[in-house]
Protein backbone atom coordinates (compact mmCIF):
# COMPACT_ATOMS: atom_id res chain seq x y z
CA UNK A 1 0.00 0.00 0.00
CA UNK A 2 1.30 3.95 -1.03
CA UNK A 3 1.36 5.93 1.89
CA UNK A 4 0.50 9.65 1.39
CA UNK A 5 3.93 10.70 1.40
CA UNK A 6 4.75 7.96 -1.24
CA UNK A 7 1.49 9.35 -3.19
CA UNK A 8 2.58 12.95 -2.93
CA UNK A 9 5.90 12.77 -4.22
CA UNK A 10 4.61 10.09 -7.02
CA UNK A 11 2.07 13.22 -8.03
CA UNK A 12 4.87 15.62 -8.08
CA UNK A 13 7.38 13.24 -10.18
CA UNK A 14 4.88 12.96 -12.81
CA UNK A 15 4.20 16.52 -12.72
CA UNK A 16 7.92 16.95 -13.11
CA UNK A 17 8.05 14.39 -16.32
CA UNK A 18 4.41 16.43 -17.85
CA UNK A 19 6.21 19.61 -17.65
CA UNK A 20 9.48 18.07 -19.07
CA UNK A 21 7.33 16.35 -22.16
CA UNK A 22 5.82 19.92 -22.38
CA UNK A 23 9.21 21.77 -22.55
CA UNK A 24 10.13 18.92 -25.14
CA UNK A 25 8.01 19.55 -27.25
CA UNK A 26 8.08 23.57 -26.80
CA UNK A 27 11.87 22.79 -28.01
CA UNK A 28 10.86 20.91 -30.93
CA UNK A 29 7.72 23.50 -32.25
CA UNK A 30 10.06 26.51 -31.99
CA UNK A 31 13.14 25.10 -34.00
CA UNK A 32 10.27 23.99 -36.38
CA UNK A 33 9.10 27.66 -36.88
CA UNK A 34 12.45 28.78 -37.10
CA UNK A 35 13.73 27.05 -39.70
CA UNK A 36 9.73 27.78 -41.58
CA UNK A 37 10.97 31.63 -40.91
CA UNK A 38 14.01 30.54 -42.47
CA UNK A 39 11.86 29.33 -45.36
CA UNK A 40 9.90 32.45 -45.65
CA UNK A 41 12.85 34.62 -45.89
CA UNK A 42 14.43 33.00 -48.57
CA UNK A 43 11.24 32.85 -50.66
CA UNK A 44 10.33 36.15 -49.77
CA UNK A 45 12.97 38.21 -50.06
CA UNK A 46 12.61 39.28 -46.30
CA UNK A 47 14.07 40.37 -42.64
CA UNK A 48 13.77 37.99 -39.90
CA UNK A 49 11.06 39.39 -38.54
CA UNK A 50 9.11 40.02 -41.58
CA UNK A 51 9.74 36.53 -41.88
CA UNK A 52 7.88 35.87 -38.52
CA UNK A 53 5.14 38.26 -39.76
CA UNK A 54 4.37 36.47 -42.51
CA UNK A 55 4.32 32.92 -40.93
CA UNK A 56 1.47 34.41 -38.63
CA UNK A 57 -0.38 35.81 -41.14
CA UNK A 58 -0.35 32.55 -43.56
CA UNK A 59 -1.97 30.64 -40.14
CA UNK A 60 -4.07 33.28 -39.01
CA UNK A 61 -5.47 33.52 -42.58
CA UNK A 62 -5.44 29.57 -43.32
CA UNK A 63 -6.89 28.95 -40.45
CA UNK A 64 -4.34 26.31 -39.97
CA UNK A 65 -2.64 26.29 -36.91
CA UNK A 66 1.32 27.47 -36.81
CA UNK A 67 3.08 24.56 -35.86
CA UNK A 68 1.58 23.10 -39.09
CA UNK A 69 2.15 25.74 -41.39
CA UNK A 70 5.51 25.98 -40.32
CA UNK A 71 5.89 21.75 -41.17
CA UNK A 72 4.81 22.46 -44.23
CA UNK A 73 6.93 24.69 -45.18
CA UNK A 74 10.11 23.17 -43.76
CA UNK A 75 9.08 19.90 -45.63
CA UNK A 76 8.20 21.77 -48.89
CA UNK A 77 11.85 21.51 -50.28
CA UNK A 78 12.11 17.88 -49.65
CA UNK A 79 8.29 16.62 -50.66
CA UNK A 80 8.05 19.66 -53.94
CA UNK A 81 4.64 20.01 -52.48
CA UNK A 82 2.71 22.89 -50.69
CA UNK A 83 -0.40 22.38 -49.66
CA UNK A 84 -2.86 24.75 -52.24
CA UNK A 85 -3.85 26.84 -48.83
CA UNK A 86 -1.05 27.70 -48.10
CA UNK A 87 0.67 27.54 -51.51
CA UNK A 88 -2.04 30.48 -52.50
CA UNK A 89 -1.51 32.22 -49.11
CA UNK A 90 2.17 32.80 -49.34
CA UNK A 91 2.42 35.50 -51.77
CA UNK A 92 -0.05 37.71 -49.97
CA UNK A 93 1.59 37.06 -46.43
CA UNK A 94 5.09 37.72 -47.56
CA UNK A 95 3.59 41.08 -49.02
CA UNK A 96 1.68 41.64 -45.59
CA UNK A 97 4.84 41.40 -43.92
CA UNK A 98 6.55 43.84 -46.45
CA UNK A 99 3.88 46.38 -45.68
CA UNK A 100 4.11 45.81 -42.21
CA UNK A 101 7.40 46.38 -41.91
CA UNK A 102 7.04 49.88 -43.67
CA UNK A 103 4.31 50.91 -41.70
CA UNK A 104 5.79 50.44 -38.82
CA UNK A 105 9.04 52.44 -40.29
CA UNK A 106 6.68 55.44 -40.50
CA UNK A 107 5.35 55.55 -37.57
CA UNK A 108 8.48 54.84 -36.27
CA UNK A 109 9.44 58.07 -37.84
CA UNK A 110 12.41 56.02 -40.21
CA UNK A 111 12.73 57.05 -43.56
CA UNK A 112 11.89 53.98 -45.85
CA UNK A 113 13.62 53.18 -48.81
CA UNK A 114 13.24 50.37 -51.41
CA UNK A 115 10.59 48.77 -49.22
CA UNK A 116 12.87 48.79 -46.13
CA UNK A 117 13.22 51.32 -43.38
CA UNK A 118 16.32 53.22 -43.63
Amino acid sequence: MIGPDEQTDHEQVKALQDEVDQLRQALVSHALVDQAIGVVITVGGLRPEQGWEALKHMSQHTNVKLREVARCLVEWPARRNLPEVIRRALPAAVEHARTQADADARKAGQEVRCGRPG
